[in-house]
């Protein structure tokens, strides 16, 4: 009798202590709740910093940088575990993301493509894609869709808008195979603006609106808050997205989350593990800049960002130090934005606005204020 009641606590205790060891004992509670935490109608914020273990001190000296002329910040959110850690400036301000757009662009891509909407192993030619008054080459018409996500295209047509150093570094149209070579194209990225719109049917505003914005509860986003502005070169325009740090912080927590809000799956969790890990390291002028995979800038090899070097970090990035960055292995979102709305929206004044000032100096700025925020984290 008294062997089988020994013999059931011996399983009683077995079976506590495998739950112990897959919760990976105390601390696991914390983590899962951590992990599935999201804000409501609006932001909340830790109560404590010292308890969430941030230095107010160094957070005040990452203010003080950031506040100076050179930087021209605008607003940062700095969110981890899925509340405010710290914020300051304009987060509600709408203003040109810029290049961002493209990673927002990404999210629709991945979303559409995983219903059979988009096929993103099509061809231009297959797509019925040309550009006028240059027609694109047979070669050129065999670039994919996915060739396109990954800057990847081979199509070196001239477009309306672009910086001085896209325009410095493009390749010589026919020179590469499309798959074959990286270069950051906003003709790749434009055409996929009329990619996307052609085969859903769907304005990128209200489709980004009906599924993101609504369901992860942006406060400020409407489908009119993206514009387009084209020229003669090409026919496929430029779209830009209006949006608050607030709301952008959103979008990262949705990437942190795994594409995830809530219990509903916004964002395939497959697109958005392809989106965060590159394959190759991508260069520009003989420069090492680490990955970049489906519209997304990726940390490979260790390289991502000036001074700062944390693994599996990914982030959006739009001319003028628009910056949002996302951090798993720290459960951390940081977004900057710099005010540098176009007064008007034509690809000339848009133009002159993203060449103001030095793309390698933002990030060498930029870089630094990264730098500073993490070493505000004790537990970094």
């Amino acid at each position: 009798m008294r062997s089988p009641f020994r013999f059931l606590i011996f399983l009683s205790l077995c079976a506590q202590f495998v739950l112990l060891a897959d919760a990976g004992g105390q601390s696991a509670p914390a983590q899962t709740k951590a992990r599935d935490s999201f804000p409501g109608k609006s932001w909340g914020h830790i109560a404590s910093l010292e308890k969430a273990q941030w230095s107010k001190e160094k957070l005040a000296a990452a203010h003080e940088y950031a506040n100076a002329d050179s930087i021209h910040t605008s607003a940062v959110m700095i969110v981890q575990d899925g509340e405010v850690v710290d914020e300051w400036g304009d987060i509600d301000k709408k203003i040109d993301s810029y290049s961002v757009r493209k990673s927002l662009l990404s999210a629709l891509y991945g979303i559409y493509s995983s219903e059979g909407v988009i096929d993103i192993n099509q061809t231009l030619e297959q797509l019925g894609i040309d550009d006028s008054p240059d027609p694109l080459t047979r070669e050129e018409k065999q670039a994919r869709v996915v060739d396109l996500l990954r800057a990847r295209s081979g199509v070196y047509h001239l477009v309306d808008f672009e910086t001085e150093s896209m325009t410095k570094s493009r390749p010589t149209r026919g020179s590469h195979a499309p798959g074959t070579f990286w270069y950051y194209n906003n003709w790749d990225f434009n055409v996929l603006g009329t990619i996307f719109e052609k085969k859903t049917g769907l304005k990128i505003g209200e489709a980004f609106y009906q599924r993101i914005a609504k369901p992860i509860g942006m406060q400020d986003f409407q489908p009119s808050d993206v514009f387009y502005f084209g020229g003669p070169a090409s026919i496929h325009p430029t779209y830009h997205f209006e949006i608050t740090a607030r709301d952008m912080a959103r979008f990262g927590l949705l990437y942190l989350r795994q594409g995830r809000w809530n219990k509903h799956q916004i964002v395939p969790e497959a697109w958005v593990e392809k989106s965060s890990h590159a394959s190759e390291m991508v260069k520009a002028n003989g420069t090492d800049l680490g990955g970049y995979e489906y519209l997304w800038w990726v940390d490979y090899g260790g390289v991502h960002f000036p001074e700062v070097s944390v693994p599996d970090i990914f982030s959006a990035r739009g001319a003028g130090a628009h910056y949002l960055f996302i951090i798993p292995t720290l459960d951390l979102v940081i977004v900057h934005r710099t005010d540098n709305d176009p007064p008007v929206r034509d690809a000339k004044t848009i133009a002159e606005i993203a060449n103001r000032g030095s793309i390698s100096t933002d990030r060498t700025e930029f870089g630094h204020l990264l730098k500073l925020i993490l070493d505000a984290q004790s537990g970094h």
